[in-house]
């Protein structure tokens, strides 16, 4: 049996480890332009998921003027199809604040059927962003 963890960055090489992730993912694989994918780290909370002690997947939630944001969901290929990116969204939605009045993300078309299993609905028009198709999603 696999072991499954996700945890609150608290170091910066964990941080690291988590950019490394994204790097691939986003810059490496998907083609975004790194300019655009790194930008409000400092006053973001970070999450690395580890399987068997490995670095695998990665995200993060902010607060901004229009509630909670979850975002930069990343699980490197070879780990995709382990339930990595449902432990990070559970992890991730268990460390915002119980006050939260309003929690949304921008998914990429494909992981939308993701983070409706964790009560997120599709709320507008698809929209790129990054060169890629996403949809907001609101948490009911």
């Amino acid at each position: 049996m696999e072991l499954l963890q996700v945890n609150k960055i608290r170091t910066q090489e964990e941080l690291e480890s988590a950019f490394a992730i994204r790097k691939q993912v986003f810059v490496v694989e998907q083609g975004c332009p790194p300019e655009l994918e790194w930008e409000n780290e400092d006053v973001s909370h970070h999450f690395l998921a580890l399987l068997d002690n490995q670095p695998c997947g990665a995200c993060r939630w902010r607060k901004t003027d229009n509630g909670y944001k979850l975002e930069r969901f990343a699980v490197l290929k070879e780990y995709r199809g382990k339930r990595v990116g449902q432990a990070l969204v559970a992890a991730a939605l268990a460390d915002i604040p119980d006050s939260a009045n309003s929690i949304y993300l921008n998914a990429q078309v494909e992981a939308v059927s993701l983070y409706a299993k964790f009560g997120f609905a599709v709320e507008g028009e698809q929209f790129e962003e990054a060169g890629i198709q996403h949809f907001r999603m609101v948490k009911k």
